[in-house]
C-alpha cells in the first residue's frame, strides 16, 4: 500500500492546478483604455463599462433589471434597503454559509434568524424557514451553495404565502438554472460576487438583479449617494456610495467573455467526476436535483462518512493536500464561525429577540454535522485541469481511504 505524503510517501501530484484568476492581454488593454479615458470611479453612474458589463451580465444570467456595486456584500445590504426592511425586521438565513450572508441584513438594520440547511443539499431547509417564520419576518435569504441551488419552488411557495422577499445569495452560482431560469431571477433580487476567487471575477466588485423597474431605480439611488435613477418622480433615497468603479467593470468585461468556456470545460469534467467519486467507499455525493437544469462550479461538494473512514473531514482535507489537491473543510456554521459574532454589535435588538442570538451547541445539527465531520470542498480549478486533473483528486481520495487506519493512529 502507497504510503500518504502526509507521512513521508510521495504525493499524486506534483503538478499544481491551474490558477487563478485567468488573464492576458486583453485584461492589460481594458485597464489601460480606462485609465487613458479620464474616467477611472463610478460617478456618474453607471458609467460606460459599467453600463456594459450590467448589459452582460444580464444578457448571460437573465433578468431585466441589474444594479452594479462595489462588492457581493453590499448587494444584499442594498437589497434589504430597496425593498424597505431595516429596524426591527427579520431576515431568514442559512447557519451553513459565508458570514456576509448574515451580515448584509444587520447591515440594513434587520436581525438575522438562522435555520439549518437540507442534509441532501447542504442549501437552506424549507422547512425550517417555515418553523422560524414570525410576525417580524420580511426576507428569506437563501443560499446557492457548491454547485447546489436551494429549492426555488418550495421556497417562492413559502414566500408568496407569507409575503416575504427573497433575495437570493448567488456568490456560488453564476451561470446556474433552475427548470431553465437563471440563478437570480427566481427571487425578488438576485446578488452575485465578482470577488477575486469568484468564477467571475474583477477582483472586487457584484451585482444585484432585481426583480422590477422599481426595485432597480431603487437600489440605483441607494448605491448612488440618494441621487434619483427613476425617470419619473425623481424620488431621493437615504443612500451611500457603494458603486462600481470603471476599472472594475473594465475587468468584468473581458472575464465575462471568457466565462461560457470555462463554464462549460468545468461542466465536462464535473460529469466526470460525479461518477468516479461514486464508486469510493464512505464517499457521499450531494443530491443532483432534476430541477437544477444547469451547475455552476465555484466549488463542488462531497461528503465523507466519519465512521466508514474513522477520520473526521478535517484530517481527510489535510492528507489531500499534502497529495497536491486543493481540498478545504468549507464553513463553519455561523453559531461558531469567528467572523460571524452579533453581539459585538451595536445594533438595537428587541427584548423578544436576544434570545434568538444565544446559539447552543447542537442547534443546527445538519449544518454543524457538515461543517465539522463530513463536507469536503474542491476548487474549482480541479476541473479546468482535463481527466488527469480528476483522476487525480479520485487517486489521493482513494489513497487516504486505504491509509486510513495509519492516517488515525497518526492522529491520535
Amino acid at each position: 500500500m502507497e504510503k500518504l505524503a502526509l507521512l513521508g510517501g510521495t504525493p499524486v501530484r506534483n503538478t499544481g492546478y491551474p490558477q487563478w484568476p485567468v488573464f492576458d492581454e486583453r485584461d492589460v488593454e481594458a485597464v489601460v483604455a480606462v485609465v487613458q479615458s479620464g474616467n477611472w470611479g463610478g460617478f456618474p453612474y453607471p458609467g460606460p463599462q459599467t453600463a456594459e458589463f450590467i448589459r452582460r451580465f444580464l444578457a448571460l444570467q437573465g433578468g431585466a433589471y441589474g444594479v452594479a456595486m462595489m462588492n457581493g456584500t453590499v448587494t444584499m445590504e442594498v437589497a434589504c434597503r430597496a425593498a424597505g426592511i431595516g429596524w426591527g425586521d427579520e431576515v431568514i438565513v442559512p447557519a451553513y454559509t459565508f458570514q456576509a450572508t448574515a451580515a448584509a441584513p444587520m447591515a440594513a438594520g434587520a436581525l438575522p434568524v438562522v435555520v439549518d440547511i437540507d442534509p441532501d443539499t447542504y442549501c437552506i431547509d424549507p422547512q425550517a424557514i417555515e418553523a422560524a417564520i414570525t410576525d417580524r419576518t420580511r426576507a428569506i435569504i437563501p443560499v446557492h451553495l457548491g454547485a447546489q441551488m436551494a429549492d426555488m419552488d418550495a421556497l417562492r411557495d413559502i414566500a408568496a404565502r407569507h409575503n416575504l422577499i427573497v433575495i437570493e445569495d448567488c456568490a456560488h452560482a453564476h451561470g446556474a438554472r433552475w427548470r431553465g431560469q437563471g440563478a437570480g431571477t427566481l427571487g425578488h433580487f438576485g446578488s452575485f460576487s465578482l470577488q477575486s476567487s469568484k468564477i467571475l471575477t474583477a477582483g472586487e466588485g457584484g451585482i444585484l438583479i432585481c426583480k422590477t423597474q422599481e426595485l432597480a431605480d431603487r437600489a440605483a439611488s441607494i448605491i448612488d449617494c440618494g441621487r434619483p435613477h427613476d425617470a419619473a418622480e425623481q424620488m431621493y433615497t437615504m443612500g451611500t456610495n457603494y458603486r462600481m468603479a470603471e476599472l472594475q467593470a473594465a475587468l468584468a468585461n473581458v472575464a465575462i467573455e471568457r466565462f461560457p468556456q470555462q463554464a462549460q470545460e468545468r461542466e465536462a469534467m464535473v460529469a466526470y467526476m460525479d461518477e468516479s467519486l461514486s464508486e469510493i467507499p464512505g464517499v457521499r455525493m450531494l443530491k443532483c436535483d432534476l430541477r437544477h437544469t444547469a451547475r455552476s462550479f465555484y466549488r463542488y461538494i462531497f461528503a465523507i462518512d466519519p465512521d466508514i473512514f474513522g477520520l473526521t473531514h478535517e484530517i481527510v482535507c489535510r492528507a489531500l493536500r499534502a497529495e497536491g489537491i486543493p481540498a478545504d473543510e468549507g464553513y463553519p456554521p455561523l453559531h461558531q464561525y469567528e467572523l460571524f459574532q452579533p453581539h459585538l454589535s451595536r445594533l438595537p435588538v428587541p427584548s423578544a429577540y436576544a434570545e434568538r442570538l444565544r446559539f447552543r451547541p447542537g442547534q443546527f445539527p445538519v449544518s454543524e454535522r457538515a461543517a465539522t465531520r463530513e463536507a469536503v470542498w474542491l476548487n474549482e480549478n480541479v476541473f479546468r485541469a482535463g481527466r488527469q486533473g480528476v483522476d487525480d483528486v479520485i487517486a489521493a481520495l482513494q489513497k487516504v481511504y486505504a491509509n486510513r487506519e495509519a492516517l488515525a493512529a497518526y492522529w491520535r
